[in-house]
């Protein structure tokens, strides 16, 4: 006799909500309590529009998420050309944000080859890369498909990671590497397991999705701190401009 179990939440619906707990906790600590204390300076308008897009990203994931869950695949995929154009815009609006982040640092005299820069193009590069090729598996490979949407989300997610322990754990360093990399160095793991777990091996995609982070982290502080990035982060912002 089927006896209803209740509903169990899946590991990508989960991580998603962990992910979640880092966007709005960083974000919130860093921004949105200051600012509804009147002690957050005013942002220029790309500032909030970049907000509203991905909050309402992270959102759509978990909808996607629980649609996949609750077995409803077809309206799940029904999203899926919504989900491209909102990925799409999350690229440009985040890469864009960037640039005229790290051209005003550079203006006001810092080193243009920061860990914000750093970070802000690797995270266009790698969404872009691993979002593409979960699309592109979606439906010959459904588990590679959610193994590469986790592992797309983790490029992307510095800002709020960081934010995250900066302000938790009252750090001096805004961008605490260490705890960055700890946090996306598990959650790469995390996914690499659950596939290996769901299906009893690892495909040669989703291993390379993690690799992409793993490496990210491994040469951080080595690519930063070489003249060749400062010189060519010098080169990339003097393409930027925002009026």
């Amino acid at each position: 006799m089927n006896q209803d179990r209740g509903f169990r939440p899946s590991f990508s619906l989960v991580l998603i909500l962990v992910m979640c707990l880092f966007v709005v906790g960083g974000f919130g600590m860093h921004s949105a309590l200051p600012a509804l204390r009147g002690d957050f300076p005013p942002s220029p308008p790309i500032v909030h529009l970049h907000g509203v897009v991905f909050l309402s990203w992270m959102l759509l994931l978990v909808v996607q998420a629980g649609l996949v869950n609750a077995g409803n695949v077809t309206l799940h995929r029904a999203l899926g050309l919504w989900g491209i154009a909102h990925a799409t815009a999350i690229m440009i609006l985040g890469l864009f944000l960037q640039l005229i982040a790290s051209r005003a640092g550079m203006l006001a005299g810092r080193d243009p080859g920061t860990d914000g820069l750093y970070l802000g193009l690797l995270a266009f590069v790698g969404f872009t890369v691993l979002f593409t090729l979960a699309i592109r598996n979606a439906k010959r490979r459904p588990q590679v498909h959610r193994s590469l949407m986790l592992l797309a989300m983790l490029p992307v997610l510095p800002p709020g990671v960081n934010r995250f322990w900066f302000r938790a754990l009252g750090l001096d360093d805004p961008i605490p590497t260490f705890w960055l990399y700890l946090t996306l160095w598990t959650m790469a793991a995390a996914t690499l397991w659950n596939e290996r777990r769901s299906t009893g091996r690892i495909a040669v995609l989703t291993w390379f999705g993690a690799g992409w982070i793993f490496v990210q982290g491994a040469v951080h502080e080595m690519v930063v701190g070489s003249a060749w990035f400062s010189d060519f982060s010098r080169a990339v912002l003097s393409l930027a401009a925002y009026r």
